[in-house]
């Protein structure tokens, strides 16, 4: 005879020896058995090595001995802590003990409550004469007195049967060798574990009995008789019925698309309450139960099988599920992160009801904990329960609670898109206590950011690039740029990367040289690449809102009606209003062209280059650059002076002159290279703006739009740009595998640099590219003129022995900071444009700061 205690009642007993033992797939599995019972060898059979946590093993930790039981305190102390780490990972954890004691048991059963993961008890009941056979076979037990067994089989015998009361949610109980040796380890997904469903999903927020609205919303989703031509997914967020017309109505709809799997369907307090009452249970007929109960009592005349219908669908409703992936969680009222596919009766009470502080507000209602200001997790938690009269994301939720029963609407998300979907209540069916004038929880008067989101060591998730880390010392340095000096962090969802220079040139007289770039494209499997003129100018990023309105409701901010920063994040102009100047001429270029409407967007973020160098840059020019110019014109020409009085005095100093003169004529060309970013400007007079890319614009990151798609876009800003401000980046395409193609490519960096240019980026036609192994390729390789290398690295620095020395160039630890940094700004123009919030936003925007930090010959 076989036993299998079930408190789940989702296992069912087997026949013979043969048994199939379900374990959850998140669960503390404790093994229970008397010494001698093949509890390690059961383990090591059926789960990984990773998984088991023998005592055995941990007091071999902490004596040197498995068999010391006078360490078995600090044993035990060492398991529970291992335990709990495991758990706290969402790591299925099974302990090997003897567990006969009920105090031991206790303890563990507690474990798994903190972690909020079902404790299951595996028993190994063998009798007295096979543990004793089996401890006289080991070595180490041979001495082992019998009344110890015999000792922990009573303590076993007289716990058996109360293993449920101890909080165990199943109990598989083997009673001989044989089916000990034939059992079957069989693991289960936990029930709110749907992440193997990746929709597209339609999340619906609280009904309460408005079935016209609900049939409205449905329709204007796309929903025919309860199913989407798309195969789409309804996702109800709980509250289907209590105050509203028609609750059955709305039971039957939904009940009808979970039963043909056209939907899911979470429990809401509502529901909750409503099962109860159907079990026969005492609760109060309050807040719309009273009209749920006289609408199904009229039912029953009608389908006398309906209300028994509705109490098992009640009582099968799970919390909560985690969908897509893991991208998505779905409950009634709101989740924190430490819940997320967790199993326990506190995760379920927070999945209905939420958290209170414990006071009361004006109404004599409970004031909601405000989790959503804290919540930091991955996944969106998409949530009702609490009516606001509209909806947006706050750090990552969103409550779709909009009051349609008081008058209000019914709204739905649709998933993946993000994109809301409602329709208005036909009228004020119940009247709320509470007017819907509160926004939601966690709105933007909360906290946007905190110092824990940026500070210390950093791991940043991207999609492009996986797993980024950040070291402790680089955010310190980023903290400090970006709490003393960055504009307002509401505006600031963006920072360029730096970008990899192309492969050091051997051709004479040349460091870089483009024939490298193409090459370096074509060996990536890049067919077709953009050769993009590069500005005598300072990187700018602009945000541009369409008035201030856009710039009030989306960004949050009064007054400016965006930014324009360097790539650190500081204020490009210390001039307020000459930055709003810009701004209105950008945004009048952006109207004038139709690209407001073209975008479906009332804001567009631009990274662009900042003209002339010296607006920005004219501290350094005149203590660097400038220095140099002036040093070398105050001594050569003296020196030169000296030099030729002493030849005609027929001294031989011919070798010497000829040096000095060729250093004379470095220091000019010096001199002309960093004075033709030079010019003076008063006002917008004499400043240029050159925008090169379309980063983002609302609910889209433009980033992987291909560049001629780009720079058509652009060319049109400059074209409806009345006032001169803008400029047209010149542009040229190269198809790397055809020689004539590449020559024209050279031809035209030369004649561009020859004639003061600096030179010009080297970009994939198709914006974000990945080579052959999935990995993603540069996205644009610099090419500088000879010329403006002189700013770089000295005016000597064509000399043929320096030239050689600054070919040993390090390159390795450039491309890879370019190409962290790109998949930052990617992540970070996709949380800005999917409407993520400001501290998600920010962690990848922060990275990209923080990796600047990172020791680089500043001269690549």
């Amino acid at each position: 005879m076989t036993d299998t205690y079930d408190t789940g009642n989702d296992t069912e007993k087997s026949a013979g020896t043969h048994r199939t033992l379900p374990v959850t797939d998140l669960s503390l599995v404790v093994l229970v058995g008397a010494s001698g019972s093949g509890k390690s060898t059961f383990t090591r059979k059926h789960f990984k090595p990773t998984e088991i946590i023998s005592s055995d093993f941990c007091r071999g930790l902490v004596a040197d001995d498995e068999n010391d039981q006078s360490a078995s305190g600090d044993a035990f102390d060492v398991l529970h802590y291992i335990a709990g780490k495991r758990l706290a990972a969402g790591r299925l954890t099974v302990v090997d003990a003897t567990n006969v004691q009920a105090e031991s048991r206790k303890q563990l059963v507690q474990l798994a409550r903190s972690h909020d993961v079902l404790p299951i008890a595996i028993v190994l009941d063998l009798p007295e004469e096979v543990c004793q056979a089996r401890n006289a076979a080991r070595p180490d037990r041979a001495g082992m007195p019998r009344h110890v067994v015999q000792r922990h089989r009573r303590e076993l015998r007289r716990s058996l049967r109360g293993l449920e009361r101890e909080g165990f949610r199943k109990v598989h109980v083997l009673h001989t060798e044989e089916e000990a040796e034939h059992a079957e380890v069989v693991l289960e997904r936990r029930y709110n574990d749907l992440r193997h469903l990746t929709g597209p999903f339609d999340i619906i927020g609280d009904i309460h009995g408005c079935s016209s609205e609900l049939e409205s919303l449905l329709g204007k989703l796309g929903y025919v008789d309860g199913a989407h031509p798309e195969g789409r997914t309804a996702v109800f967020v709980g509250d289907l019925v209590d105050r509203g017309p028609d609750s059955p109505g709305v039971l039957r709809r939904v009940m009808s698309m979970v039963s043909t799997g056209n939907a899911l369907c979470v429990p809401g307090n509502h529901e909750n309450k409503l099962g109860r009452y159907l079990k026969g249970r005492k609760v109060q007929h309050t807040h719309g139960l009273a009209e749920t109960i006289e609408q199904l009592d009229r039912e029953d005349a009608k389908d006398p099988a309906f209300r028994e219908q509705v109490r098992e669908f009640i009582d099968g409703l799970v919390s909560h599920y985690v969908l897509d992936g893991g991208k998505l969680v779905v409950c009634h009222a709101g989740l924190p992160e430490k819940y997320h596919g967790r199993t326990s009766g506190r995760v379920r009470s927070h999945a209905l009801y939420g958290d209170t502080t414990g006071e009361t507000d004006e109404f004599g209602l409970p004031v909601r904990y405000p989790w959503a200001e804290e919540y930091r997790g991955r996944a969106a938690v998409v949530y009702g329960h609490t009516p606001v009269p509209s909806t947006s994301w706050v750090n990552n939720t969103l409550c779709l609670d909009t009051g349609a029963v008081f008058g209000g609407k019914m709204t739905a998300l649709r998933w993946p898109e993000r994109e809301l979907v409602d329709v208005p209540a036909e009228k004020v069916w119940y009247e709320p206590t509470k007017p819907l004038t509160t926004e939601a929880p966690g709105s933007r008067e909360g906290r946007p950011l905190d110092l824990a989101d940026v500070q210390g060591r950093r791991i940043v998730e991207t999609r492009y690039q996986g797993r980024i880390s950040v070291r402790e010392e680089n955010a310190a340095a980023a903290l400090e740029v970006m709490s003393r000096f960055a504009v307002d962090p509401r505006l600031l969802g963006y920072l360029p990367p730096t970008m990899a220079p192309t492969a050091t040139s051997h051709e004479e007289g040349f460091l870089e040289h483009p024939a490298e770039a193409f090459a370096q494209y074509r060996a990536d499997g890049v067919a077709t690449v953009v050769c993009e003129e590069k500005h005598m100018g300072s990187r700018a990023v602009a945000l541009v809102c369409r008035d201030a309105e856009a710039a009030r409701e989306r960004f949050g901010v009064e007054g400016p009606t965006g930014a324009l920063h360097t790539r650190t994040g500081r204020p490009f102009l210390d001039d307020v209003a000459l930055t709003e100047v810009i701004l209105g001429r950008l945004r009048t270029a952006v109207t004038a062209a139709g690209l407001w409407d073209e975008w479906d967007t009332d804001w567009v973020l631009l990274d662009a280059e900042l003209m002339p160098w010296s607006l920005k840059a004219g501290g350094l020019l005149r203590s660097q650059y400038a220095a140099v110019g002036a040093a070398s014109g105050a001594v050569l020409p003296g020196a030169n002076a000296a030099l030729a009085a002493a030849s005609a005095r027929g001294v031989d100093v011919a070798d010497l002159a000829a040096r000095q003169q060729e250093r004379t004529a470095d220091a000019a060309a010096f001199t002309d290279a960093y004075r033709r970013y030079c010019w003076s400007t008063e006002g917008l007079d004499g400043v240029r703006i050159a925008p090169f890319q379309i980063l983002a614009v609302r609910g889209r990151s433009l980033a992987s739009v291909p560049h001629d798609e780009q720079l058509a876009w652009l060319d049109r800003l400059v074209e409806h740009d009345p006032t001169g401000l803008l400029q047209v980046t010149r542009r040229l395409v190269v198809d790397t595998g055809d020689e004539a193609s590449v020559r024209a490519g050279i031809d035209w960096w030369l004649e561009m640099t020859g004639s003061g240019g600096e030179g010009m980026v080297v970009k994939p036609l198709g914006a974000l590219v990945r080579d052959e192994k999935g990995r993603l390729v540069q996205p644009g390789i610099k090419v500088r003129g000879r010329e403006y290398l002189r700013i770089i690295y000295g005016p000597e620095y064509t000399r043929p022995e320096n030239l050689e020395r600054l070919r040993s160039r390090f390159l390795g630890h450039k491309r890879s900071l370019a190409l962290r940094e790109y998949a930052l700004g990617l992540e970070a123009l996709d949380r800005l444009a999917d409407g993520e919030p400001l501290w998600r936003v920010h962690e990848a925007v922060f990275a990209v700061l923080a990796l600047e930090s990172e020791p680089v010959d500043p001269r690549l």
